[in-house]
């Protein structure tokens, strides 16, 4: 395999960002590439005309003799900005906009973590110097979802013998952490997690006393949904036992989640779908990919016959580059290829949705394109599709498929939709089972087993029938 064939196949492989990452490399160490951007056409004619324009000629003249004339100094700096050489100056007005937004006071900064928010918390309570050591060790210990993830004997084994401190001390301390923010902070299991989110409720809070009975005593009823037997040993009615599980979902299990969340990821189509006059047109994201050339200058300096080390360096470089913008046009133009069979074989999905998704593996594409498995693999993987349907990777239109009782096949995507769909639409008090799901799919001509119906309804996050009964 050459050099170019493996630098083709790494750069088919790419993510867009890692595209720019290495086209930004590129042009950092090949003195021949350059951005391909259109020249910036400077002079003054039209303030020539707008002066004189019965003398347009003539000052067109004047003008070019003019900058033949002008002097250039012979140490101007040609690779730099003129910020590089001058200082800016932004006036504060530029930077405070008629909304009062400060560009300087509103940067994106970091989010605070749980871990962060109780360490400030903790400078702000009054303590003694071992309880603070205390506290900083069970704020160590939590975990992403503010739950306690030890033992307070363990946390008595870490602090060692040389502190003076006994059990009492740390669940002393315990119990201080559990009063701050968030509130259920510091559990070491649901039911003291929602008990003490129970505890900073107004008193006068309705249902509150029941719902604390419930959680204390049965707890394990209310998780498995056996709304008879709470009904039966709580003495609620229907409608007073919904009101109870309507406060006891307003309450949150992960009360650390809510800090420690995760920073927004924004994806960048690198190819986009449109329909016009009823065909669907796949063009390429050309804004992520600048476009590249070969600078005329340091090419025209290349000799033929010259052996010098300058000379190979820039024959190398020239040789270098050439190949670089031709991977990328190689790159391009298989991923638009690629794009537009997909396109073309799941036209019913844009048409319809996930459920007339047809079966697509890899073989059948690289069988109408004619190319191998791996590259249709590489070019599908972070790779994106911007639809009316919303954004997917290329590898989301291909699913294996299942046999009908008719003859054909059906795509497993199209088979979690319907039973995404049945699910939605099925009677809370008395929900479908899998086995009841696999009936229903198989009277509708798909032969597929309970087994299969539960693992895709686990891998699109469903609970099972009985987490899923409701009381109305």
């Amino acid at each position: 395999m050459t050099p170019q064939l493996q630098q083709a196949i790494r750069l088919l492989q790419l993510s867009n960002l890692e595209l720019q990452t290495e086209i930004q490399e590129a042009l950092e160490t090949n003195m021949l590439l350059e951005l391909d951007e259109p020249e910036i056409e400077t002079g003054n004619s039209e303030s020539t005309s707008s002066a004189a324009p019965e003398n347009d000629g003539e000052n067109q003249i004047n003008g070019e003799a003019g900058m033949e004339g002008a002097t250039i100094p012979e140490d101007l700096p040609v690779d730099s900005v003129w910020e590089d050489i001058y200082d800016v100056y932004i006036p504060y007005a530029r930077l405070t906009d008629s909304t009062g937004y400060n560009g300087f006071e509103n940067q994106e900064t970091q989010n605070k973590t749980l871990h962060d928010h109780l360490l400030w918390q903790l400078n702000l309570t009054p303590t003694t110097d071992i309880d603070k050591v205390i506290a900083v060790t069970i704020i160590d210990s939590l975990d992403d979802d503010g739950y306690l993830s030890c033992s307070l004997a363990d946390i008595l084994d870490s602090l060692g013998d040389d502190m003076d401190i006994s059990l009492d001390e740390v669940e002393a301390v315990l119990r201080l952490i559990q009063m701050m923010e968030p509130a259920g902070v510091a559990s070491r299991d649901l039911q003291e997690c929602l008990t003490l989110q129970l505890d900073q409720l107004d008193p006068e809070t309705p249902w509150l006393e029941e719902t604390k009975y419930l959680i204390a005593n049965h707890l394990q009823l209310l998780a498995s949904h056996d709304f008879k037997q709470l009904m039966r040993l709580s003495k609620l009615s229907t409608d007073e036992l919904q009101d109870v599980i309507a406060l006891i979902q307003s309450l949150n299990p992960r009360p650390g989640g809510q800090l420690n969340e995760t920073r927004t990821e924004y994806v960048i189509p690198d190819v986009y779908v449109k329909k016009a006059n009823d065909v669907w047109k796949v063009e390429l994201n050309t804004d992520i990919i600048p476009g590249l050339r070969i600078n005329k200058t340091y090419a025209g300096m290349i000799r033929r016959a010259d052996n010098s080390t300058d000379n190979t360096s820039l024959k190398s470089h020239l040789q270098e580059a050439r190949w670089f913008i031709k991977s990328l046009q190689s790159r391009s133009e298989t991923l638009l290829r690629v794009a537009a069979c997909i396109v073309e074989k799941q036209r019913a999905f844009l048409e319809y949705g996930e459920e007339a998704m047809k079966p697509l593996v890899l073989h059948d594409v690289a069988e109408i394109l004619e190319m191998h498995e791996s590259t249709i693999s590489r070019v599908t993987t972070r790779k994106y599709m911007h639809t009316p349907r919303g954004i997917f990777e290329l590898k989301y239109f291909f699913s294996s498929h299942v046999s009908t009782n008719y003859g054909g096949a059906c795509s497993s995507t199209a088979i979690r939709a319907i039973i995404k769909k049945l699910i939605v639409e099925e009677t809370h008090i008395k929900p479908l089972s899998d086995s009841k799901l696999a009936g229903i799919l198989a009277g509708q001509g798909i032969n597929v087993a309970r087994r299969t119906v539960a693992k895709y309804r686990e891998a699109m996050a469903i609970p099972p029938s009985n987490e899923r009964k409701r009381l109305v």
